[in-house]
């Protein structure tokens, strides 16, 4: 190979124009990647909270009782439906949530009788009631059409409250239900179906069908 002695480099201030363009490019774009992969993450966090919520939030219905007004014969004429929070679900606002009932023929759709005043509200709390169905208590008194009441059982932290009833871990309510006003009332062999769906997460789940006679005055349904 000949030793080229007489070229020389391209050296000067336009080399270090181009030079210091180039570094300022790579930075430029450097910023714009980190920037836009620090708001992907951020997003996708966001993303995977809201999406753990919606999945692990939610209520599950335990058990549904009815009330007879006379027994034997006569229809169930209350529904009391007691509703836990699903395990590690976050908070739910009973305010906002919406009761679904139908018997095949007729459905309903019912929310909590909030009022502007604690008197007038369908919130009670179940403390010195041993009758869940007493028609002292404001969850059965106050109910008027498409609307449900709430009778507190449960609630340490003071978060279910007449204007805001919260559910969160530990809680336990009875969902009450005038059928006499919605079904004129359920007679023997009736299959229900329905669901208490909050405002985001699973929705608690009814389905249950009436003994063929009522022999008792509360009748075990769910």
């Amino acid at each position: 190979m000949k030793f080229l002695k007489d070229e020389k480099g391209a050296i000067g201030i336009g080399t270090l124009i181009i030079f210091i363009a180039m570094v300022l490019v790579a930075a430029v774009a450097a910023a714009v990647l980190i920037q836009t992969a620090g708001f992907l993450q951020q997003k996708a966090q966001a993303t995977g909270r809201e999406s753990t919520e919606q999945v692990a939030s939610g209520l599950q219905i335990t058990r549904v009782l009815g009330y007879v007004d006379t027994a034997p014969g006569g229809k169930v004429t209350k529904l009391a439906i007691y509703v836990e929070p699903n395990a590690g679900s976050a908070s739910i606002d009973l305010n906002t949530a919406v009761l679904t009932l139908s018997n095949k023929t007729t459905t309903v759709t019912l929310k909590y009788g909030k009022a502007s005043s604690q008197n007038n509200t369908t919130f009670s709390d179940q403390s010195g009631y041993s009758d869940v169905f007493s028609s002292s208590l404001n969850a059965w008194s106050k109910l008027s059409n498409q609307q449900f009441g709430i009778i507190v059982l449960q609630d340490e932290d003071g978060s279910l409250t007449w204007d805001f009833p919260t559910l969160n871990k530990g809680d336990k309510v009875i969902i009450t239900v005038n059928t006499t006003t919605q079904f004129n009332g359920i007679e023997e062999r009736t299959h229900i179906t329905g669901q208490l769906k909050p405002e985001f997460g699973a929705p608690g789940v009814i389905d249950f069908t009436t003994p063929p006679a009522y022999t008792t005055n509360v009748v075990e349904l769910q």
